[in-house]
């Protein structure tokens, strides 16, 4: 049960940390972005999201499988 608990706090830390990512690319990155491209209007903003959310999700998944490493049996 140990172990298990290990990995629920260590995801939910992680989580936390790509909330914190998130938030500070929608306040500062994103509306930067919008405007020095602004020939793609509304679209931009769901685009950038999107490439932000697949880099996030990539960087926590590498993260947790490196840190977890195979397991010897």
């Amino acid at each position: 049960m140990g172990e298990r608990l290990k990995i629920f706090v260590f995801v939910a830390v992680l989580g936390f940390i790509a909330g914190i990512i998130a938030d500070i690319t929608a306040t500062y990155v994103i509306p930067a972005l919008i405007v020095l491209l602004p020939s793609l209007g509304a679209f931009t903003r769901y685009m950038l999201s999107g490439i932000a959310g697949a880099i996030l999700t990539l960087v926590i998944v590498s993260i947790w499988a490196y840190i977890t490493g195979p397991r010897e049996t």
